[in-house]
């Protein structure tokens, strides 16, 4: 079973940037692929971003492009979501995600393994 965890959420102004890490367990960090999703309020569940295993490939969700950045280290069992420019509506439960495959580019790729979600609220 691969736990994974994230954190690093928190409150910010409007304009600001936040850092989310995340790590799993239960399997060799470098043979997962690694994502995030994002729960706005009301909202149904939204596609963020993705890396394969070594970091080669990305991708991510219309909304977020160009303001966040995933990356990852291996080394450090880590992948993180770089925020910047938030906004309002940034505002969510942003959920990291992994599995063993690495999904082609869609609206909501498919992940197996969910944490349990990092709450990032942006001001005005």
């Amino acid at each position: 079973q691969v736990l994974v965890t994230e954190s690093g959420g928190g409150l910010v102004q409007v304009g600001g940037s936040l850092r989310l890490s995340c790590t799993a367990s239960g399997r060799t960090f470098s043979d997962l692929a690694m994502g995030w999703f994002r729960q706005r309020p009301g909202k149904e569940r939204e596609f963020v971003a993705a890396i394969s295993w070594k970091g080669f490939g990305t991708f991510y969700g219309d909304s977020v492009k160009g303001r966040f950045t995933i990356s990852r280290d291996n080394d450090e069992r880590q992948t993180y979501l770089h925020m910047l420019n938030l906004k309002p509506d940034d505002t969510a439960v942003y959920y990291c995600v992994a599995d063993n495959m690495f999904p082609p580019a869609s609206h909501m790729p498919k992940f197996d393994y969910w944490g349990q979600g990092t709450q990032v609220t942006v001001s005005s």
